[in-house]
């Protein structure tokens, strides 16, 4: 390890560290935020609109097809050109493109603002992943990235009560173009406050910008730093540019099948069910009981109450993450999601109304969201940053949410088609059976695996 290293695992928290640790947090919670919003919005659009099942499918998941292309194509171009510019620029698509998605006049040109404000949210996964291990002391390593993630609950949840205030207060169908505007206000605000940060010194010491490095740690330490010490870091700054064909050479491909398989089955089961969580609540306990809006509120109330507990599991996940081998985390919770299905599966069974089957639907949906992100939901944004050189750190947690957002892809556009044609019962069932899918991967691509670089040395084994 070198004194760089050294250095910046044994610092001090700082304001620095705060400043950077939260703006990489706030990125993220935009993705939560677009995640809920677009889910209340959904219902409202196909009345609008007139849209179909095949065509809201295609709405839902633009985003997180963009999302794809954002994280596999930045995340390696910000081991190019590294952390500080990526993290400044990936968020202006975010503005502009929710901006347009809110004025938007007919469904295929819809579909096309979303994917291009997908591309946004995507890259901030790898910046702000990378951004985060690097700067980070040791001992709080992976406790700040699991805490950074969680902010995807409190976007998630930010998203539920905005849905729901203009919903209230316009009780207009065509209040969706509000929804899918109104994130464009967080995201501005981000945008600005970003400016300023420094650029990651393990980064600039990988390109032997060790002048540049030194005057950053010194700014995170609160004290200059004399660039002599920075000299070990030389060779890693003569190494070549990442290769996405390196993650599949046999050095680092148990590494890439641990962290991008589970991840695509986790999003098939996160942003299915997540994004269409007032819709199943509408199926299984509202029933159309009223108005169609009335429904619509009343079913996004319910979800407010639920995705509360998705910050329960990030809380839970923030105190065991150094106490429990991360895989062994992502093993239980995949389990547990899979009973939480079930649940809401056999409650399509009961009689409505009765005390059991409102305590299968709002039991079944509460353990599957304490469990995702308690578990792998946490986990599967932990690993890749923990597992991978830091040469190969970011185009390594490119591919990895790639894979995880290919799967919320398939999970939000086959949602609405499936349930469809099959029912319900039969698509959640499929959905707890890739859980136990991700559970087994995980088990048997952990066999060996341990912290690539040392950099998450201290911390508990992946």
């Amino acid at each position: 390890m070198s004194r760089l290293d050294t250095m910046l695992d044994e610092a001090t928290m700082s304001r620095l560290h705060w400043r950077v640790w939260l703006l990489s947090a706030t990125g993220i919670m935009l993705d939560g935020f677009d995640f809920f919003i677009i889910g209340v919005a959904t219902p409202l659009i196909a009345e609008d609109l007139g849209a179909s099942p095949t065509e809201i499918g295609l709405v839902s998941s633009a985003a997180v097809v963009g999302a794809i292309f954002g994280a596999f194509g930045l995340g390696r171009l910000t081991d190019r050109i590294g952390r500080k510019l990526a993290f400044r620029l990936d968020l202006g698509l975010f503005v502009v493109f929710a901006l347009l998605s809110g004025v938007a006049w007919s469904i295929p040109v819809l579909v096309a603002f979303r994917f291009i404000l997908g591309v946004g949210v995507g890259a901030d996964y790898p910046i702000s992943a990378s951004y985060v291990s690097e700067i980070a002391p040791a001992r709080l390593r992976v406790r700040l990235l699991v805490g950074a993630f969680a902010f995807q609950a409190v976007g998630q949840v930010l998203g539920a009560l905005v849905g729901l205030l203009i919903l209230v207060t316009t009780e207009s169908v065509g209040s969706w173009r509000l929804m899918l505007a109104f994130g464009a206000v967080p995201a501005l605000l981000i945008v600005v406050l970003r400016r300023g940060v420094p650029e990651s010194p393990r980064w600039l010491a990988s390109q032997g910008q060790h002048e540049e490095a030194a005057l950053v740690v010194g700014s995170f330490l609160g004290h200059p730093v004399d660039v002599a010490v920075l000299e070990e870091a030389e060779a890693e700054g003569s190494a070549p540019a990442a290769s996405i064909r390196e993650l599949f050479r046999s050095g680092l491909r148990r590494l890439t099948a641990l962290t991008t398989i589970p991840w695509f089955l986790m999003d098939v089961a996160t942003y299915g069910v997540g994004v269409f969580t007032p819709t199943i609540l509408a199926a299984l306990a509202i029933k159309g009981n009223g108005t169609f809006l009335s429904d619509d509120i009343a079913s996004t109330q319910g979800a407010v109450v639920i995705d509360l507990f998705l910050i329960v599991g990030f809380a839970l996940a923030i105190v065991l993450v150094t106490r429990f081998r991360h895989t062994s985390m992502q093993i239980v919770g995949f389990g547990l999601m899979a009973v939480g299905l079930a649940a809401l599966a056999v409650s399509t069974g009961l009689p409505g109304g009765g005390d059991q089957h409102l305590l299968l639907v709002f039991g079944g949906f509460i353990l599957f969201n304490v469990a995702m992100n308690a578990g792998p939901n946490s986990t599967t944004f932990l690993l890749p940053a923990e597992v991978f050189p830091t040469r190969v750190r970011a185009t390594g947690h490119g591919v990895a949410t790639a894979a995880g957002k290919f799967g919320a892809a398939v999970g939000v556009f086959l949602f609405p088609i499936v349930q469809a044609d099959l029912g319900l019962p039969v698509l959640l069932l499929v959905v707890a059976g890739g859980c136990v899918v991700a559970a087994v991967v995980t088990a048997v691509a952990r066999v060996g695996v341990g912290a690539a670089d040392g950099v998450f040395a201290g911390q508990s084994p992946p």
